[in-house]
């Protein structure tokens, strides 16, 4: 994930509620960051107490108005279920399925609090978040 304009200080970004650690690039305003998540859980598996993270829900907030920019949702498959029976046949059909993943939907639209640097965990289980939404814990 890559972010530019943004204020060190002042903005974070969230998944899933959690705090994700933005690392500058060397240029002006432009952070990169990188989420690693549970697609799938098949029935034998390495891990298979952890759970499916997906839908991952992203959010733009700003620290100092404790408040939502913005954000959007991102699925591992189409969000409406359609399965693609085939390979894409050119570039411009991959780019289409891979955008239909992605979703302005969903985020957390209001005021919204993010968790400090310090206490930013390496996993996204769902037992336990830092920025509660209208449902409870983090919208799934």
């Amino acid at each position: 994930m890559k972010a530019t304009g943004l204020v060190g200080e002042r903005h974070a970004l969230t998944c899933n509620g959690r705090r994700v650690p933005l690392h500058p690039t060397g240029n002006a305003s432009e952070y990169v960051a990188g989420v690693r998540y549970r697609a799938w859980q098949p029935p034998s598996a390495l891990h298979p107490t952890i759970g499916v993270h997906t839908p991952l829900v992203f959010d733009l907030v700003d620290t100092w108005m404790s408040r939502s920019l913005g954000g959007c949702q991102y699925h591992v498959s189409h969000p409406g279920g359609r399965h693609h029976d085939s390979f894409p046949v050119n570039a411009y059909e991959a780019e289409g399925r891979r955008l239909s993943r992605f979703l302005a939907l969903g985020h957390t639209p209001a005021a919204s609090r993010c968790a400090p640097k310090s206490a930013t965990p390496t996993s996204l289980s769902r037992s336990t978040c830092a920025a509660p939404s209208r449902s409870g814990c983090v919208r799934w």
